[in-house]
């Protein structure tokens, strides 16, 4: 799991990376005068389709530090849900594992647990212009998924009126393999972009099992600290998942080394890939002021 080590104090530079534009074909070269006004029309229907591809398509979004947070051991984010009001109690979003008390145990989930824990607020630059403090955990556990949800004593619009930030709001919808996403650490302040490269049905480490994980491409080379950063959806600047453990040394299921399952049981070890747990199946769970409510429909979080 991604919480933070001595050893990666002197971890690898983030390296940045980039993609070469795409560039349209000419249409070959015609010699005959029939030939000529249909190359001109043919120029005309594809410039107007292009033109109306760039209005129509989704604008990526600029990944800043703004609204995510640095604790004591871990990242996390102010977090709001598609209905979620400006007035209703702030939520943090972190991991299950990054939880002051240590890690839950397999089958545990943590509801509505009095906390007083403090977090750096970030601005775009990220640097920290406030402390924001929970009064509860909302909601925790390392069952199934890898999150922790802790309500805060100020609200949305007191954070916005305040210190000019917003809360990250979270996709209610299952993300897709092949997104373009941005891993943002509050606590080392550093982001890490890749792309989902799949999703996987099972990810055993050590005594705890996960469901449909996110699996990053290899350019997401996320250190100790970095559980708990939000992954945002580039295009939409939505959060999709919450960044928690990678396969540090080739072990096979053991902690810091989960493993891939599949339906059928083989179990497959990428050596230094990355992984999140998915956030959209947090949204039903959550309604009229951030109240948890576990028996709403369509919500499927783990029970205590």
């Amino acid at each position: 799991m991604n919480k933070p080590l001595v050893a990666v104090l002197a971890a690898l530079a983030l390296a940045g990376v980039g993609a070469a534009p795409a560039v349209a074909a000419e249409p070959a070269a015609m010699g005959a005068e029939t030939d000529t006004l249909t190359s001109v029309v043919h120029d005309a229907v594809t410039s107007a389709t292009a033109s109306l591809n760039r209005l129509t398509a989704p604008k990526a979004q600029a990944v800043t530090f703004a609204g995510t947070v640095s604790l004591s051991n871990c990242s996390g984010s102010v977090v709001r849900f598609p209905d979620s009001e400006d007035n209703d109690p702030a939520l943090v979003m972190s991991n299950g594992h990054c939880l002051e008390s240590g890690f839950p145990e397999p089958g545990e989930v943590i509801v509505d647990q009095a906390s007083s824990r403090t977090f750096g607020l970030l601005n775009p630059a990220g640097t920290r212009v406030a402390t924001l403090r929970a009064s509860k955990i909302a909601y925790a556990t390392m069952t199934d998924t890898d999150v922790s949800m802790y309500q805060l004593t100020t609200t949305y619009a007191a954070i916005k009126s305040s210190y000019g930030i917003d809360p990250l709001t979270i996709s209610d919808a299952h993300p897709t393999a092949g997104t373009a996403i941005t891993v943002v650490s509050g606590y080392w302040k550093r982001t890490y972009a890749c792309n989902v490269d799949g999703f996987v049905h099972q990810l055993k480490e050590g005594s705890w099992t996960w469901k449909d994980s996110v699996r990053y491409t290899s350019a997401c080379q996320t250190i100790g600290g970095t559980s708990g950063s939000p992954v945002i959806d580039n295009a939409t600047g939505q959060v999709v998942a919450v960044n928690n453990t990678g396969n540090e040394d080739g072990g096979r299921c053991t902690d810091n080394n989960p493993c891939e399952v599949d339906e059928s049981g083989n179990v497959t070890v990428r050596q230094g890939i990355n992984y999140g747990q998915q956030t959209y199946q947090m949204a039903p769970c959550f309604g009229v002021d951030n109240k948890l409510d576990l028996s709403a429909s369509g919500c499927t979080l783990p029970k205590p």
